[in-house]
């Protein structure tokens, strides 16, 4: 059975401004659904959640948005955008691995790496991209293999590793793609003292149909290092945020009847239980 897992972005009380914002960057975008804690967009077929957490935890390079450019002028125009009131961590420009390549952080804390590129047909534009690095310097691939071989209709796509000759670890990876569940991710092994890590600021959400599928995820992302947290966080043994919810949540929480019974009998959760929610 098929899972959704789409990022979830952690605002303080601008998540309504970043989603209008970002969907007014691509043509094929929508808010799809909002109400004061959660918005709910879309970006060219990417889902993603903006979440009003307030100001405990910010969004930072880690884990950035990764956008494949089929012409110059679109780079150009999306660098330009999000760059105001931003800043560019690499500026647009030629790079060993493109003609055209930018990384920024815009107004809102979120990184977004731009890259021109011919786009296979069937691929999909935008996507979520790790950065392994300081503490998970190195863990690319062993995140890759624990992850594609959790989550259902998973597989690793191409994965570049660095050679001996270039003066890097050998076997590190340079850049690979994969997929979750038919999502498209990337990621990387970053070199250099970098001054973030991963965080609840960006988590993975995995929508989840039963509590079986609730119970193999948590268990098996918290396993060997992981951390439990509470309303369905946790954390994996590389430091990712996932949140491991049922689908029946946002309908439980649509009901203005249930919804503050419904978030009390969650509130005292760690890990989820679909039948306490609906007994609420």
């Amino acid at each position: 059975m098929k899972n959704q897992i789409y990022p979830c972005l952690w605002f303080d009380g601008a998540s309504k401004n970043a989603a209008e914002f970002y969907c007014s960057l691509f043509s094929n975008s929508k808010i799809i659904s909002e109400n004061p804690m959660v918005v709910i967009f879309e970006l060219e077929g990417l889902k993603l959640m903006g979440l009003n957490g307030g100001p405990m935890f910010q969004i930072n390079p880690s884990i950035s948005i990764f956008v494949n450019c089929t012409s110059g002028e679109k780079i150009e125009t999306l660098s330009k955008k999000l760059s105001e009131e931003g800043s560019a961590l690499m500026a647009l420009g030629e790079y060993p691995w493109s003609k055209k390549y930018a990384w920024i952080k815009d107004k809102f804390g979120l990184t977004w790496q731009l890259m021109l590129t011919e786009l296979p047909d069937g691929m999909q534009k935008i996507f979520p991209a790790f950065l392994f690095s300081n503490e998970q310097f190195g863990k690319a691939r062993q995140a890759i293999d624990l992850y594609t071989s959790l989550f259902p209709n998973s597989k690793k796509n191409h994965q570049e590793l660095y050679k001996a000759s270039e003066g890097q670890p050998e076997g590190n990876l340079k850049f690979g793609h994969f997929e979750l569940s038919g999502n498209l991710f990337s990621a990387m092994d970053g070199p250099g003292d970098h001054q973030f890590k991963f965080s609840e600021g960006l988590s993975l959400v995995v929508d989840c149909n039963t509590q079986e599928e609730i119970d193999k995820y948590w268990n098996k992302l918290i396993s060997d290092g992981g951390q439990e947290s509470q309303c369905g966080w946790l954390k994996d043994k590389f430091g990712v945020s996932w949140q491991i919810v049922p689908t029946i949540l946002g309908k439980l929480m649509s009901d203005p009847e249930k919804s503050q019974r419904v978030i009390q009998a969650f509130m005292k959760m760690k890990k989820f239980d679909i039948e306490t929610l609906k007994n609420a």
